[in-house]
């Protein structure tokens, strides 16, 4: 009986220690600021995040388009095009992600006038800046060596696609604050998250038909997965099936 008793204390120890060396290990929940967190791509990153237990702050000009809600989650009044605002807003968070789409009116010009921004505020934080992860364009991939999928897109949105064409080749000549460029597949649409896709880097990632897709909610899951182990840090990066 002793004997028993002896080896029922040994495991309850061992599983008790194991518990406390699990809970040291696991990762620490981020705060998190979504610039266009209502958008469509935006909303479905805020709500990753907030699923594996972040704390997301979502900054969009008019706070009534975010009907998502959650303990975990606050929504501020703000434009990304506001430097010293968005020093303000990010100061002391882990991670800023800019979804922002300049769609709606177009001003593709947009897209490098928020990067500038986006990197001044950085730079105004210094050692308490966070992460950034861009929400970027598929234009600028290569679909084989010097051929753009900007080249074949259609002439009403190719001024979108090399506006943030634009956005990147200024995040390229930043190295002294943390940016990370994450491009879709060529085709992104509302569908399943499945978990599984595969990276790329400046090449467009296609399947065994030659078709590049993503669902909008795999997109996401990248973001997050990126915000939480940094891979691609001043480094574009994209994805697809």
């Amino acid at each position: 009986m002793i004997f028993l008793m002896r080896i029922l204390f040994a495991c309850t120890l061992g599983i008790f220690l194991a518990g406390l060396c699990g809970a040291a290990g696991a990762a620490q929940p981020l705060k998190i600021v979504v610039y266009g967190g209502s958008g469509h791509i935006g909303q479905r990153i805020v709500h990753e995040a907030l699923a594996r237990g972040h704390e997301v702050r979502v900054v969009v000009r008019d706070p009534a388009e975010m009907h998502e809600t959650h303990a975990h989650l606050t929504v501020t009044a703000g434009n990304v095009l506001d430097s010293a605002q968005v020093a303000r807003t990010i100061g002391g968070e882990d991670v800023v992600v800019c979804a922002v789409s300049f769609r709606k009116p177009p001003d593709p010009s947009g897209y490098r006038r928020a990067a500038e921004s986006l990197i001044g505020a950085l730079r105004q934080l210094g050692g308490r800046a966070p992460r950034l992860i861009v929400v970027g364009g598929a234009g600028s991939l290569e679909r084989s060596p010097g051929v753009l999928v900007a080249d074949s897109i259609p002439a009403a949105y190719r001024g979108e696609a090399l506006g943030q064409k634009d956005a990147l080749d200024y995040y390229r000549t930043v190295a002294d604050v943390s940016w990370t460029y994450f491009s879709p597949a060529a085709t992104i649409a509302p569908g399943t998250r499945t978990g599984k896709f595969r990276l790329g880097a400046d090449q467009v990632v296609s399947d065994d038909k030659g078709v590049s897709r993503i669902s909008m909610e795999d997109y996401a899951v990248a973001v997050i997965d990126e915000a939480e182990k940094p891979a691609h840090v001043h480094r574009r990066f994209t994805i697809g099936y």
